[in-house]
C-alpha cells in the first residue's frame, strides 16, 4: 500500500522521514517544495501536485495548519481518492470540522480518520509519538502500519471526531499545568529558591512518577466505591495533596505572591479525585 503525507512542516518532516523507504512507498507535497528535501533523501517521492497523491495512495497522511487548510486539502482529494482510501488527519482541528468531512469522504467511499498526535518535536524525530484515532474500525487499522513507523502508541477512542475531542482534553491538561508551572515559580522566587533547580526537580520526579496522569486511573469521573481498590489509595493522596496545598499557599501568602490556581486546586482535588469529603446536611426548614 502507497501511502502520502502532506504538510511537511515541523512536526510533519520528522514523520515522513520516518515513512521514507518504507514498502509500498511514500509520496510528500508541501507547498514549500524543499520542506520535502529530507524525505526525498530517505527514498519519498516528491509530488508537485497533491491531487498525484490522491490518486495513487491508500492512505493520506495530513500535517498542515488549520481547520481551513485541512477542509482544502480533504475536499480537493475527494474526487480523484479511490474507493476505500483513507485519509487521517493529524492536525488539530475542530472536532465538528472531523465529523463533518468524515461525512462529506463517505459519499465518494473514502474514510475520514482524525488522528491527532500528542508528543511533540522530539516524539515526532525519534518515533515515540502517540496517536488518538477517531474512525471505522477498518480505516484505522489500515492505518497502523504506516503510523507505526512513526508512533509508539496507537490509540483507536472512538468514531470520527473522537479523536480530536480526545487530543483536545489531553492539551487542556498539558497548558493548564504549564499555567500551574508559572505560578508556582512565583512563590519559589519570591524565597530565593533557584528556578532551574525546581525545573530539574519537577522534570525528574514526573519522569519517575507518571506526573498528572498518574491519577488518571478511573473509567469514570463519578466518585470512587470503598470497594473500589483504588479507594484507599486516592484518599491518602486527598490527604497528602491537601496539607501540601495549604502549606504552599500559607508559603504564597508569607511571600506576598497571589496563587489562584493553587487555591481552585485545594478548593476541587477531592472532588477531581473521586474521593469528596462528606458534605454536612442542610437543615430541614419545612
Amino acid at each position: 500500500m502507497r501511502v502520502g503525507f502532506v504538510g511537511l512542516g515541523q512536526m510533519g518532516s520528522p514523520m515522513a522521514v520516518r515513512l521514507a523507504g518504507r514498502p509500498g512507498g511514500l509520496l510528500v507535497y508541501d507547498v514549500r517544495p524543499g520542506a520535502c528535501a529530507p524525505a526525498v533523501e530517505r527514498g519519498a517521492r516528491a509530488v508537485t501536485d497533491p491531487l498525484e497523491i490522491a490518486a495513487e495512495a491508500g492512505v493520506i497522511e495530513v500535517m498542515v495548519l488549520d481547520d481551513e487548510q485541512v477542509r482544502e486539502v480533504v475536499r480537493a482529494a475527494l474526487p480523484v481518492a479511490r474507493a476505500g482510501t483513507v485519509i487521517a488527519v493529524h492536525s488539530t482541528i475542530s472536532p465538528v470540522t472531523a465529523e463533518e468531512l468524515a461525512a462529506e469522504a463517505a459519499r465518494y467511499g473514502v474514510h475520514v480518520v482524525d488522528a491527532p498526535v500528542t508528543g511533540g518535536f522530539t516524539g515526532a524525530h525519534e518515533g515515540r509519538l502517540a496517536v488518538l484515532a477517531g474512525g471505522a474500525d477498518e480505516a484505522v487499522e489500515r492505518c497502523r502500519e504506516p503510523f507505526g513507523h512513526w508512533a509508539q502508541l496507537v490509540l483507536h477512542v472512538g468514531p470520527a471526531g473522537a479523536g480530536t475531542r480526545a487530543k483536545l482534553a489531553r492539551n487542556l491538561l498539558h497548558f493548564a499545568a504549564f499555567a500551574a508551572a508559572a505560578e508556582a515559580q512565583r512563590p519559589a522566587e519570591a524565597c530565593g529558591v533557584p528556578l532551574k533547580a525546581l525545573a530539574q526537580a519537577v522534570r525528574h520526579s514526573d519522569a519517575v512518577t507518571g506526573g498528572p496522569g498518574a491519577i488518571m486511573l478511573r473509567k469514570t469521573t463519578e466518585p470512587v466505591t470503598p470497594d473500589d481498590p483504588w479507594y484507599e489509595i486516592l484518599l491518602h493522596v486527598r490527604a497528602l495533596g491537601e496539607k501540601d496545598l495549604s502549606l504552599a499557599l500559607e508559603l504564597a501568602r508569607a511571600s506576598g505572591v497571589e496563587t489562584p490556581m493553587a487555591a481552585l486546586a485545594l478548593e476541587r482535588l477531592a472532588d477531581g479525585l473521586g474521593v469528596p469529603h462528606e458534605r454536612p446536611r442542610g437543615r430541614d426548614h419545612s
